[in-house]
């Protein structure tokens, strides 16, 4: 996608440890008609699936979800990073690495949202070493849902998660590769 790595390039920062920072226009302040033509460009690819619900993980997955689901006129459920007081049914639950902020945590989603009946397109704004696919992978497992496609905004494809997921069979749309950064040079795939 053309027009997501030329705003990459103009206001993408990288910095030590691999970071791309896009938060002045993907996951901190985000630019609505960027993500207006992201969610179209996953419609495009994804609209003969038959999808039922998107899913991401909070947070910076949301909005980008939430764009794109009004394309195939689906909901969107997000798992959540901690359990909370406001969660009251029967969970699914799996614990993810978040490269970001090299930690573990345990994301859940209740069950009544996801169930086997279900096609889902997961969504999420990067993809590194695919850990946060992984977790939402094993909690459609757990429900028996069928994973339709994933759909990335932007993949460091050095770091080989997606290498590993579109090995596993996934249909994976990335709509960004990064193959290389270092002190503000990005070189994409084409």
């Amino acid at each position: 996608m053309e027009l997501l790595k030329q705003r990459i390039l103009q206001d993408g920062t990288v910095r030590p440890g691999n970071i791309l920072k896009v938060d002045s226009f993907i996951n901190h302040q985000i630019d609505v008609a960027l993500l207006n033509e992201i969610g179209k460009e996953f419609y495009r690819h994804f609209k003969e699936k038959k999808i039922t619900r998107i899913i991401t993980i909070e947070a910076s997955g949301i909005g980008i979800a939430c764009i794109a689901a009004q394309y195939f006129n689906v909901p969107v459920v997000f798992a959540k990073k901690a359990k909370s007081k406001n969660l009251d049914g029967d969970l699914y639950q799996t614990v993810v690495t978040s490269y970001t902020h090299g930690t573990d945590y345990t994301i859940v989603l209740e069950k009544k949202f996801l169930g086997k009946e279900d096609r889902i397109l997961i969504i999420d704004d990067f993809l590194a070493t695919g850990k946060a696919q992984m977790g939402l992978l094993d909690i459609a497992k757990q429900a028996g849902a069928t994973v339709a496609g994933i759909g990335i905004v932007i993949e460091k494809g050095f770091q080989g998660g997606g290498d590993h997921l579109r090995e596993m069979g996934y249909d994976l749309q990335s709509l960004a590769i990064v193959d290389s950064m270092s002190d503000n040079d990005l070189t994409f795939r084409d």
